[in-house]
């Protein structure tokens, strides 16, 4: 992504807005607040529709297979505008560089001018095709200093455990931070091993840092085809998750999932996540895109908004679809403002719900002063909402009663609990979501955590 002058592969047509009501709180910094879907349209020839979209001036390796089978080649890419390709070398590896090879990940250090190349499958020279999956490999982290056209082999691929040591993979993420320094390496594949570790590299200082082992299961699930970008002003990883390459996965679990790792905390965050099987109607299919592998997510850094296109969405009764949809995805940060009046807003309709109960005339009163200042009668959904506030004062007061600690029932063990309790528990659990678990009680139940 070009964020300076907001250019970007793919195409689409004049966008139409979806915007899914609004979430509150769920104690995350985030709401995804529009999937903006730009043009959808299905590809049912054997090709991939999607094309890696172009972010830095360099693409490597590709290969000539009229030339050489088992040469990587590195080609230039100069502007847009003269739309011409640049031969740098014919054999990547004879300069000290990597071997021909498939899906590997490429991060460009603009201030150095150096591109990082790790990970992928090296292709061997062998002519058995029984040879090669008998030799597999995987290629080690390189970097390539552009202005001096020169290779240097940072680290080989290592199949040890040790706290330096780096596994290359396949399927991977590989983001580089330029503030500080550090490319951020996690999930892939390597054979039939789904790899959930997450570590960093200082290029400056050759240095390992691992995150995370795999161990935890806070993180993106493992196996999937994610796609992740970077913000380095505000020190988040951004991680879309969603569809798996493996034709074994059942089709009706697959869930699009949306991932924020908060750097400075070292936290990872789920803040968005959505089923999507084949129930799902035509209505739904327009307000969030599909899960899928093999497509292209960029992030333009300065406003703020990914960009997906493509993509394979793996479904069995039609393997030869592609998808030619492009989207966009903003992610809103709730204000302390909203956040403030939303707290304010769930505690006076508590209010009034307890007052009804007891005097309607003046929960009327109560409803059109203290409750209307919380709403912002601009949006239609929260004006809808207040309007309907009314119709509880001209309920019977035994039945609104037992409407409401039935919706707001905690379990039958509450059942012979004053309703009143119930609700302002529910209304504490609600407001409560709004803070970090830090400040909160724990959510497990405290006799799970002693041990007998």
């Amino acid at each position: 992504m070009d964020a300076d002058n907001r250019r970007h592969g793919g195409h689409g047509r004049p966008a139409s807005d979806i915007r899914p009501p609004d979430v509150y709180g769920r104690g995350e910094k985030y709401d995804i607040r529009l999937w903006r879907k730009s043009a959808y349209e299905f590809s049912k020839c054997g090709r991939q529709s999607s094309r890696n979209l172009v972010q830095w001036p360099l693409r490597i390796p590709c290969a000539d297979k009229h030339v050489a089978q088992t040469q990587g080649r590195l080609h230039g890419f100069r502007t847009p505008e003269t739309n011409k390709w640049t031969l740098i070398t014919d054999d990547t590896a004879a300069m000290g560089g990597p071997h021909l090879k498939f899906d590997h990940q490429m991060c460009m250090d603009v201030e150095k001018n150096t591109i990082y190349v790790f990970g992928g499958k090296v292709l061997t020279s062998s002519q058995n095709v029984e040879d090669r999956a008998l030799e597999t490999s995987f290629s080690g982290l390189f970097a390539y200093h552009v202005p001096t056209n020169t290779w240097h082999k940072l680290r080989d691929d290592s199949t040890g455990s040790g706290p330096q040591d780096i596994r290359a993979r396949i399927g991977h993420s590989m983001l580089f931070h330029e503030k500080s320094r550090l490319l951020y390496i996690f999930a892939g594949q390597r054979s039939k091993e789904y790899l959930t570790d997450f570590f960093t590299y200082n290029v400056d200082l050759d240095q390992v840092n691992i995150l995370c082992d795999g161990q935890k299961t806070e993180v993106s699930a493992a196996g999937f085809t994610q796609r992740a970008t970077i913000d380095p002003e505000l020190n988040e990883i951004h991680v879309l998750s969603g569809s798996n390459k493996d034709k074994e996965k059942r089709e009706d679990n697959v869930k699009n999932s949306f991932w924020i790792y908060d750097i400075n905390q070292n936290k990872w965050s789920c803040i968005y996540h959505s089923d999507y099987g084949q129930q799902t109607s035509s209505k739904e299919s327009n307000q969030e895109p599909c899960p899928r592998f093999a497509h292209q997510l960029v992030y333009d850094h300065v406003r703020k908004v990914h960009y997906l296109f493509g993509g394979n969405p793996g479904r069995p009764n039609c393997p030869k679809v592609r998808l030619d949809d492009f989207w966009s995805l903003q992610l809103c940060r709730p204000s302390k403002e909203l956040l403030l009046r939303r707290c304010k807003h769930l505690v006076r309709q508590h209010c009034f719900r307890e007052i009804t109960f007891e005097n309607p005339l003046s929960a009327l009163k109560y409803l059109q002063t203290e409750l209307a200042d919380t709403v912002d009668h601009s949006n239609p959904d929260e004006e809808r909402e207040f309007q309907l506030q009314a119709s509880s004062l001209f309920q019977h007061p035994e039945a609104n009663k037992d409407d409401t600690v039935a919706v707001t029932s905690l379990g039958e063990d509450c059942a012979d609990v004053d309703f009143k309790f119930q609700l302002r528990t529910h209304l504490f659990d609600t407001i409560v979501e709004f803070f970090p678990d830090s400040m909160t009680q724990p959510k497990e139940n405290l006799a799970d955590l002693v041990f007998l």
